[in-house]
């Protein structure tokens, strides 16, 4: 269902999985306690460092960078929440397949993208976006894809590393999902596919999840 141009094959590797069902729920209490040990285990592991000094956020800084983006500019989604968290800031609370999705972010310190599969028109491209292309963000207006590396269906770009957008957003309604990791070429396959079996395990346990498929997609099968 996800293709990636092939111009970006030797700069980006994706992790996919889909749902075929989902249960997504406003209260989510078993998620919120994971979300909170992970923060603070983050809080007493790097407390006091910047950012670059992080060595786990480095792979989202290298995507953003092989793709034309300065990541001390515009930040990864997770470097985002690990800054909130850092900050002793507690994490948004949105439903229950949201904060699983932020969950698995905060664990793999990687920008995942989230989409609502019934609101995906056709297949669906990871590519550069092109000078007027852009989409209506959560939280973040109108966000310009020019230049920078986002997801596109028949009817447009609709999620990035950075954000995602309002038309395939996760609702209460939601009942198919697909998630996307996005990582640096050189990011281990190995390693990805370790993560999408967390994911896997995590949709099953916290959302009721079933149906599951998952895909790895580009990269240039360099184990660092």
């Amino acid at each position: 269902m996800i293709r990636l141009t092939p111009q970006l094959n030797d700069r980006v590797l994706l992790g996919v999985i889909q749902a075929g069902r989902v249960v997504v729920q406003r209260e989510a209490p078993d998620v919120w306690a994971a979300l909170d040990r992970v923060a603070d285990a983050y809080r007493r592991r790097y407390g006091g460092k910047t950012p670059g000094e992080i060595a786990e956020l480095q792979p989202a800084r290298e995507l953003y960078r092989r793709t034309g983006e300065d990541p001390t500019k515009l930040r990864p989604s997770s470097e985002a929440l690990l800054r909130r968290v850092l900050r002793g800031e507690s994490l948004y609370r949105v439903n229950s397949l949201v904060d699983t999705c932020n969950l698995c972010s905060l664990e793999f310190l990687l920008p995942i993208g989230l989409y609502d599969l019934d609101r995906i028109s056709g297949d669906v491209e990871a590519r550069l976006g092109q000078p007027g292309e852009s989409y209506e963000s959560l939280g973040k207006g109108l966000y310009s894809v020019e230049g920078r590396l986002a997801l596109f269906d028949d009817e447009g770009p609709f999620g990035s590393p950075t954000n995602d957008s309002r038309r395939t957003a996760i609702t209460e309604a939601t009942r198919r999902c697909v998630m996307v990791i996005f990582a640096p070429a050189r990011y281990p396959r190995s390693q990805m596919g370790d993560h999408l079996r967390t994911v896997s395990d995590h949709l099953e346990t916290l959302v009721k999840a079933t149906g599951l498929g998952t895909t790895v997609i580009g990269g240039t099968d360099q184990e660092t």
